[in-house]
């Protein structure tokens, strides 16, 4: 029976908590309406690190992250190898992890689930030392976030086209780039990528199904090359992706490995870290840490259909 005290870590500026303005009095009222009992932590003027640290050291077994994928990442890696359990209530623009556990994207529903579920363990990935629970990027990508960044909180069709229009000239002016692989268990080799992933676990294909893993403990990274990325890949890879059946693109290649070593030819590399944009020191240092976090899912029997 998972300890119904529960310690939430509310990151007010994510994009749905900004949108709709939750508070954490609401929160607190969400909770003791289905019966449970919570301190909500709102405090985002705060570091992060403080915080969490004031949520581990806490009586509660279940830490909440009440954010974007960005607080929920955060949060696991002080969590990895604890004898706490991290819960997610997806307030995040992309909810990516939430969707993979199938857990519900609405907040009045998220919360409820709580009172009916229990802990599942989940494999960590650890780059340089740091926990992520989806991808790291290297190459074109962290570039187009960037853009992103400028653009964020805007949702106007302006906005939309300003970014259509800096994603294709970043496109165009894209280089490839060298990097040195050297997986646990195979050869040194050198190649020349538009970009490259290397994700906790592997990426599904399915019609539809938009980077979605259906296993989240396979004990694996998964190594993706993208050689090049034309507006011509970048059109038959999404039409790919719709009809579920993108792994098999001649623009990319993938292999299932334990750990990796990538070095670049810069010291410094900017990547994409679980959908952040940070700065990393090459050469990045990939492994896989099996079963090494326990998160709270919903009882199958009460999950929304409309989470999965």
């Amino acid at each position: 029976m998972i300890n119904p005290h529960y310690h939430v870590i509310l990151n007010a500026k994510s994009g749905t908590a900004h949108a709709l303005g939750i508070t954490a009095t609401e929160l607190e009222g969400l909770f003791v309406a289905n019966g449970l009992s919570a301190v909500v932590d709102d405090d985002c003027e705060r570091d992060l690190g403080e915080r969490i640290a004031k949520a581990i050291s806490s009586p509660a077994s279940t830490i909440v992250a009440a954010g974007g994928d960005g607080t929920i990442t955060a949060l696991a890696g002080a969590l990895v190898d604890t004898d706490k359990s991290l819960a997610i209530l997806p307030l995040g623009t992309f909810n990516a992890v939430a969707k993979d556990l199938h857990l519900p994207l609405d907040l009045p529903n998220a919360v409820a689930a709580l009172a009916h579920a229990h802990p599942q363990r989940i494999d960590v990935a650890e780059v340089n030392g740091r926990i992520f629970l989806q991808k790291v990027v290297i190459g074109l990508l962290p570039g187009l976030a960037a853009g992103r960044e400028h653009l964020r909180g805007r949702a106007d069709a302006g906005a939309k086209i300003a970014m259509l229009r800096y994603f294709f000239r970043r496109l165009a002016r894209n280089r490839r780039m060298a990097v040195a692989i050297e997986p646990s268990a195979g050869e040194r080799k050198v190649e020349r990528v538009q970009a490259l992933a290397v994700a906790c676990n592997a990426y599904d294909e399915g019609l539809g199904k938009f980077f979605s893993r259906a296993s989240l403990d396979r004990g694996t990274l998964t190594l993706y090359l993208l050689r090049r990325f034309s507006a011509g890949d970048f059109f038959r890879l999404l039409t790919g992706m719709i009809l579920g059946h993108w792994k098999r693109d001649k623009a990319l290649s993938m292999e299932s490995v334990r750990s990796l070593r990538i070095e670049t030819h810069r010291r410094l590399v900017k990547v994409m870290f679980d959908g952040e944009v940070e700065t990393f020191q090459s050469p990045l240092i990939f492994s896989v840490r099996p079963g090494a976090l326990s998160v709270i899912v919903p009882d199958e029997a009460d999950t929304p259909a409309e989470a999965a």
